[in-house]
């Protein structure tokens, strides 16, 4: 059963980071430039006191390399095996959807945490921000990219920083 602990009691538990790292990764190219994912660790940390830092992929073997460089760089990876599709005879798209993964992931690790960081701009986990924001268990939503993200966040705008304002430190 998830308690209901005071505000108090959450910030002497661990900050946990969920970042949803395909809506990070295009919302910063959407903006023109590219994340560096080990300075963006270490902003997290410094700025958040960021205990642990999950990030939800799609998993590729041809990608390992990278899975092994965001490892060293201190993210726990949780991967999801993608689908391939086809949108058109000659074209494939790759989908690896991580939502259900970070919601899970988020109340698996509930007693662990005393507030949380989500790192994604989709509307589906507007119910997990209202969830957290209800416990007391919400610190911030990182939005990746401050002109395309979803207006079901409004609501919790005291809890919204955005990604794209921190360029100069944390692109590539």
């Amino acid at each position: 059963m998830i308690s209901n602990m005071s505000n108090t009691e959450n910030k002497t538990k661990p900050v946990y980071a969920f970042i949803d790292s395909q809506n990070l990764n295009l919302g910063t190219l959407s903006c023109g430039w590219k994340l560096d994912f080990r300075k963006f660790r270490v902003y997290l940390k410094d700025k958040y006191g960021v205990n642990r830092a999950f990030l939800f992929i799609g998993y590729l073997p041809k990608n390992i390399a990278l899975y092994e460089k965001l490892k060293n760089a201190g993210y726990e990876l949780i991967f999801k095996p993608v689908v391939f599709y086809s949108k058109t005879p000659h074209e494939e798209t790759i989908k690896g959807n991580v939502d259900a993964e970070l919601v899970l992931h988020t109340m698996i690790q509930y007693p662990n945490y005393g507030q949380a960081i989500l790192v994604t701009g989709d509307g589906d986990f507007a119910c997990l921000v209202e969830y957290l924001d209800g416990k007391n268990k919400l610190k911030k939503v990182l939005i990746p990219n401050k002109t395309r993200y979803s207006s079901l966040f409004f609501p919790f705008s005291r809890y919204l920083s955005f990604v794209s304002d921190l360029k100069n430190k944390v692109r590539e």
